[in-house]
């Protein structure tokens, strides 16, 4: 086996769908054993080329060639076939099916018409066992949180015994101490041979793991460099074609002093959390962390209605809110970017001027009939101040690229004008420059008196962005930091049960 030979080479790729270019003469060659990052822009074709690869589309100019045989793949089947396998950065699963139906559903062991599920079980759990993800495989996939359920797609790739495994934002849904943990995965598939393709938007990640850097812009190749010979500000630059010297800021956000317009006491919920009590004034961000599981988001569930089995008082800007749907959070304004766009932020099916103003059609509306120049309106000024890049208004949201969906689900929330807004990992899967527009947005929004309860997993955002910060573990709060006492080492130390100075906490 000659090594020296690419394992993978892209030549001339050219990739179109109606109404846009993802792709245009892409050439660039992956080495044997590498982890080989896929950089670039939310919109740059870095998902569509990972999908060419792995089977899902076929490219319509150009060739893919593997261990210097050119394939052409019909699907993720033939792909695999070839020893390529990829973990998605939007989940797909049979949410009603258990985690073994769904790891084996390929290749199900059968005595005669009867599927032998101890078998398959037995699979499934030592699938799991490789990479160390501690699940009971009976469960449903669909009451998974989405970090376990992209656990469950990661076993299913390293499980194939893929040479070529795609990462397509990977740790997007992962807590810290979750993607320390996949860092030594793919350490360990390195040391095996695997050839890693890595899509990420995370610098620290990409110069933690990486060992080559592929930077695509506006479905161009703009480069391809070894991580020794380049540094953040360059990569930056490179992706987005101007200077970026700060993509988190550091310096001023509001620093609230409003009136209190979210009182929450005494929230519970059965086995999701206990005894919840802390406040949001105007202009205020106020941060949640916690490592996943430790109730984060079932908070903001019952904060917008969606968990009926939440009690507890909450007050929108001293008006009780019943915590009976989210109909009524809406009415009270309070506004809500949840943790996975695609299943509970968007209708994908509908036209992106569609999702921005769902929340805002009663007011759109005359005598019952929605003005529809009132409704562009509104939609083209949430696209402007949110540089959605899609091709008009009408543009199908499924269509569109992960970063300008997310940028959607925010879109509307600023077009609703709401007074209370709570942002659920809002960053994720979106690239350095779609960050910082978020994070400017956020910064705006709170300087024009909105609060803002904010729960992310990347601790530098959380002490970045946020006046104080609240921790959880466990289901229970076990303290808050101001942001000058914050940073990412106390965080940890408080969600892993230890207060600021590494003593243990008692909660």
């Amino acid at each position: 086996m000659d090594e020296s030979r690419p394992l993978v080479s892209f030549r001339h790729v050219s990739k179109r769908f109606p109404g846009a270019r993802a792709l245009e003469d892409v050439s660039f060659d992956v080495r044997r054993g590498s982890c080989h990052a896929l950089c670039g822009e939310n919109g740059a074709g870095k998902s569509t080329l990972a999908k060419l690869l792995a089977g899902i589309e076929q490219p319509d100019a150009g060739e893919i060639a593997v261990d210097g045989r050119v394939v052409h793949f019909e699907d993720p089947r033939d792909a695999l076939a070839a020893g390529i396998g990829m973990v998605h950065q939007e989940l797909a699963f049979c949410e009603n099916l258990s985690v073994a139906e769904n790891l084996c559903l390929g290749d199900l062991p059968v005595r005669g018409v009867f599927v032998q599920r101890g078998e398959m079980e037995k699979r499934a759990a030592a699938m799991l066992a490789a990479i160390d993800a501690r699940l009971d495989v009976r469960r449903l996939v669909g009451d998974l949180t989405v970090a376990e359920q992209q656990m469950v797609q990661i076993a299913a790739a390293v499980g194939s015994g893929a040479r070529v495994i795609i990462f397509d934002e990977p740790t997007s849904s992962l807590s810290q101490h979750e993607t320390e943990h996949f860092y030594t995965l793919l350490d360990r598939l390195r040391a095996r041979d695997v050839t890693c393709v890595f899509v990420s938007h995370r610098m620290q990640e990409i110069f933690r793991l990486c060992d080559t850097i592929t930077v695509l812009r506006d479905g161009r190749h703009v480069a391809t460099r070894s991580v020794e010979t380049i540094d953040e500000a360059a990569l930056v630059q490179l992706m987005i074609g101007r200077r970026l010297d700060e993509y988190l800021p550091v310096d001023e956000t509001a620093k609230g002093g409003g009136g209190e317009v979210l009182r929450v006491a005494d929230l519970s919920s059965p086995r999701r959390f206990a005894d919840i009590s802390f406040s949001v004034h105007a202009g205020e961000v106020v941060g949640i962390a916690g490592l996943v599981g430790a109730g984060r988001s079932d908070i903001a569930h019952a904060i917008f209605g969606l968990d009926k089995e939440a009690r507890g008082r909450v007050e929108v800007a001293g008006i009780p809110l019943g915590l009976r749907s989210p109909a009524e959070a809406m009415r009270a304004g309070v506004g809500f970017v949840p943790e996975d766009r695609k299943r509970h932020g968007l209708v994908l099916s509908m036209r992106a001027l569609e999702n921005v103003t769902l929340p805002t059609l009663r007011s759109l509306a005359l005598a019952g009939w929605l003005r529809a120049g009132a409704e562009d309106a509104l939609a083209a000024d949430a696209f402007a101040r949110l540089r959605v890049r899609a091709p008009d208004l009408d543009a199908v949201t499924a269509g569109l690229s992960g970063g300008n969906q997310q940028k959607l689900v925010l879109a509307k929330w600023l077009a609703a004008r709401c007074r209370v807004l709570i942002l659920d990992e809002p960053t994720r899967g979106v690239d350095v420059g779609a960050k910082a527009e978020i994070h400017a947005l956020i910064g705006r929004l709170a300087a024009e008196g909105t609060g803002i309860l904010l729960i992310s997993s990347e601790l530098p955002e959380l002490v970045a962005l946020s006046t104080r910060i609240l921790v959880l573990r466990d289901g229970r709060m076990v303290g808050a930091l101001a942001r000058e006492e914050a940073d990412p080492e106390a965080l940890l130390r408080m969600m892993a049960g230890l207060d600021p100075s590494g003593r243990r906490l008692r909660v």
